[in-house]
């Protein structure tokens, strides 16, 4: 048990009880740092109570919906803070939320309130029959009047008292990407990042007056997550506006962080940097990396002196399966207790060791998952049924209970009777020392079947051949797994926290620029 993590009574696992404790404990130690600003925790909690204060006058209440569409800010976490202070939902809304999907995420939400900073503002104006949205109000953070946005009011002498709120009650409602449908809200509880920072500080070390820093964006769960480690720990959060891989380790030597966070495409990009002095002037002595390859683990403890921590979660679960002191390469780690984890077949019955599947997971302690989707019951009862959690990742567990993923299955290529796993594609391509990033994804071919393609981003200076790509394939991986379609992109589309978007790679398909392997005659050998 790592005494650095304040343990709560099951009645204060909300958010304003926390805060009103750790500020007892910590008053005057820096809580966040973002930007110029910095907040003590005692000035986090007067910023909970002044913004809750200001948001009752100005009528919201417990339960309302409020919708936040900002990007690494101060504002962000004030307006976080006054919305649970008071029990109302705030609804964080990616920065890059366009047209369909924003008027979706508004509508279902219900948000009565939207508050902007100027860079989005546009996105609502450009919304059609926006007077059929329930939005009452249009607040900026930073004083724009743009799409009929009000400056947001200042907070002033007055201080709310904390609401009557359990941990079972809705914090945030966080929409998914929606890369098969409309997005879903995930209703997430006080108690889910209770629970979420206790079990990430555990397989992190974390210690009394670390600094965590973190790029990604706050509207993500990670980037909350990492607020609440910082709070149960007597920690202090920096913030960052974004990740950029030319400031990266600056920032960590700036901040003298020494825990930090990295996902998806971040950290091939930053091995393809050139190496300078700041690689290793830093004090991190961990970094959260779920899904990171297992090669590129060794390569970049190495060369920027720090660990990597790989492990499972999902913004309706938790930190669910995690490595501890006992590490298998390639492997995201053993189920952390206080869950469980099934791999399951098409009818959720458990299949046997080394059987792929797809994860379903369940929590042993209350209100440490989602509670549902908002508004969607249907899709709620689909994703939880029969009690499980259904995660919609392929997954495989060995005999000594370490889980290694596959795939996502909707991710999962059919060719020619033959089922391919983009992930074991990406691996090989990601292994070709010219090769910085890699997304593969079916796309239809003429005969109506799926057909491998790859997206890939070369590494700085470097240029691919694509005959020699393919015979580099060919002893690596099963035949007719070998790519048929090449192009290569100076840049793939992708989220604020570098997770490749390949909803929009399989929406593009083939294009002019797109390399076709049996259009050049070239054969693959079995």
């Amino acid at each position: 048990m790592n005494d650095a993590i304040a343990r709560f009574a099951p009645s204060d696992r909300t958010l304003p009880a926390m805060l009103a404790q750790q500020c007892a404990r910590f008053a005057d130690r820096d809580l966040l740092v973002c930007g110029d600003t910095r907040w003590s925790y005692a000035q986090a909690l007067h910023k909970a109570r002044a913004m809750g204060a200001m948001l009752l006058a100005q009528g919201i209440r417990a339960g309302d919906r409020v919708a936040l569409m900002c990007g690494n800010r101060p504002e962000f976490i004030q307006v976080f803070l006054g919305c649970a202070w008071i029990g109302a939902v705030t609804v964080p809304i990616n920065t890059s939320a366009r047209g369909t999907n924003l008027r979706h995420i508004l509508s279902n939400s219900g948000a009565r309130l939207f508050i902007a900073e100027a860079s989005t503002l546009p996105a609502l104006a450009g919304l059609e029959e926006r007077a059929t949205l329930p939005l009452e109000k249009v607040w900026s953070v930073d004083g724009s009047t743009e799409a009929g946005a009000q400056p947001m009011p200042l907070p002033g002498d007055a201080l709310a008292d904390a609401a009557a709120i359990t941990p079972g009650d809705t914090l945030a409602i966080l929409y998914t990407s929606g890369t098969t449908g409309l997005s879903k809200g995930v209703c997430c509880p006080h108690a889910q990042y209770y629970w979420w920072s206790r079990y990430s500080s555990e397989l992190l070390g974390l210690q009394d007056g670390d600094v965590l820093l973190t790029t990604l964006p706050l509207f993500h769960t990670n980037a909350l997550n990492a607020f609440f480690q910082a709070l149960l720990t007597g920690s202090t959060l920096v913030a960052e506006p974004r990740f950029s891989a030319s400031d990266f380790w600056a920032a960590l030597v700036r901040h003298q962080a020494t825990v930090t966070y990295v996902l998806g495409a971040m950290v091939p990009i930053l091995l393809s940097k050139d190496p300078t002095p700041d690689d290793r002037a830093h004090r991190v002595r961990v970094a959260l990396a779920p899904a990171i390859p297992q090669r590129f683990h060794a390569t970049f403890s190495e060369r920027f002196a720090m660990r990597l921590l790989d492990g499972y979660g999902s913004t309706e679960s938790n930190f669910v399966i995690g490595l501890d002191a006992e590490q298998k390469p390639g492997s995201m780690g053993r189920v952390v207790p206080g869950f469980e984890a099934r791999v399951a077949d098409e009818f959720d019955e458990a299949v046997p060791d080394g059987t792929p599947g797809e994860l379903l997971l369940r929590a042993t302690e209350p209100f440490a998952f989602a509670s549902g989707y908002f508004g969607m019951p249907e899709k709620t009862v689909e994703a939880w049924r029969n009690l499980w959690f259904h995660s919609g990742d392929r997954v495989v567990r060995d005999g000594d209970g370490f889980f290694t993923f596959l795939d996502r299955l909707k991710d999962a290529i059919r060719r020619r009777g033959e089922n391919i796993s983009s992930y074991e594609v990406e691996q090989v391509l990601l292994s070709h020392p010219a090769v910085a990033v890699a997304a593969v994804f079916p796309v239809q071919s003429e005969l109506a079947e799926d057909e491998v393609m790859a997206a890939i981003v070369a590494r700085e200076g470097q240029t691919i051949d694509p005959v020699e790509l393919i015979r580099y394939c060919e002893p690596r991986m099963a035949y007719f797994a070998v790519p048929r379609f090449l192009e290569f992109m100076a840049e793939l589309p992708s989220t604020e926290s570098g997770k490749i978007q390949k909803f929009k790679l399989r929406e593009r398909g083939t294009t002019p620029a797109t390399w076709d392997r049996e259009a050049a005659g070239i054969k693959v050998s079995r």
